[in-house]
């Protein structure tokens, strides 16, 4: 079981750790886990940040899209052992995937990456993949599976094609949250809305700009969290 107030992810995709900080004193109790991802890395504010997430009560998940030789993967992540953090995404094959799950044991948790939530077919093409995005999805998901990875991060397009052919264990996470009505008005170009995401089969979902820009963001969280409690309840 996980608990309801932990299925939402807040991105802190903001510059600085005293930016992440102000949005995460302005949220309070409202959010509970957060993602920090490459712009906080490349601050230098990272690790100060991640502690501080957790003495405050936070769970972290690192979004780093390791893409490496094995070796140097497993040796990153290795490194995040000592960090406490709860995920940790991996982009490559069986060799990488491999490599991370076995170096992140007892420790952090191995998310594959199948297909960025910003590309579409076109996109794919221009990158040389000729299959449809959700045959890669499928496959990516099953393979990370099998090779011991913690679950994956994926569009809600595949998510009930994903959960039906993986392990209730096996984790979905999904980004490119957005309100019907906003879909394609930024660079995610496969996405869904709260409701369609859980009903689809995630155990979380990623969510930033539709709350960090809110007017006003704790609201906008608040709204969020009942949302999600409504549609993830066991029917009595």
């Amino acid at each position: 079981m996980i608990p309801s107030k932990d299925r939402l992810i807040l991105a802190l995709d903001v510059p600085t750790a005293a930016k992440a900080k102000s949005l995460v004193l302005e949220l309070g109790e409202t959010v509970h886990f957060y993602k920090i991802g490459l712009e906080l890395f490349l601050s230098g504010e990272y690790f100060e940040l991640s502690d501080w997430l957790q003495d405050n009560g936070k769970r972290v998940f690192a979004d780093l899209k390791l893409f490496d030789v094995p070796q140097t993967v497993a040796s990153a992540v290795k490194q995040l052992r000592s960090q406490n953090v709860d995920f940790v995404t991996v982009h490559g094959n069986d060799a990488i995937l491999s490599a991370a799950c076995e170096a992140g044991k007892g420790g952090v948790q191995i998310l594959a990456v199948t297909v960025l939530t910003s590309l579409d077919k076109a996109d794919m093409a221009d990158l040389g993949f000729q299959a449809d995005i959700s045959s890669v999805v499928q496959s990516r998901a099953r393979r990370a599976e099998a090779l011991g990875c913690a679950g994956v991060v994926a569009s809600g397009h595949e998510a009930k094609s994903i959960r039906s052919s993986v392990g209730d264990r096996f984790r979905l996470v999904v980004p490119g949250i957005r309100p019907n009505t906003a879909a394609g008005s930024d660079d995610q170009k496969r996405t869904v809305d709260v409701e369609d995401a859980f009903r689809a089969g995630a155990d979380f979902i990623v969510m930033g700009r539709p709350i960090r820009n809110a007017a006003n963001p704790r609201a906008a969280a608040e709204d969020v969290q009942r949302r999600i409690l409504d549609c993830t309840k066991p029917e009595l």
